[in-house]
């Protein structure tokens, strides 16, 4: 490639870098909102147990237990 067609501020260069930062960046601040918000919403969403002493170690039904306490 010769000298004179090649530019630093071209989406090959500099910008597209930058582009390629920002837009990584506010997708992790997306997620990170997201993230937060759905613990704050869950952090006093508690459950109670039923039947503690019918809970077997290997089975499907042990969801069955868990009451949503909201």
């Amino acid at each position: 490639m010769e000298n004179e067609n090649r530019s630093i501020f071209s989406l090959h260069g500099i910008t597209g870098m930058l582009i390629a930062v920002v837009l990584l960046l506010s997708i992790v601040g997306v997620l990170t909102y997201f993230s937060v918000i759905t613990q704050a919403a869950n952090a006093s969403n508690f459950y109670k147990i039923d039947n503690e002493k019918e809970i077997k170690m290997f089975s499907t039904e042990n969801s069955k237990h868990l009451v949503d306490v909201k």
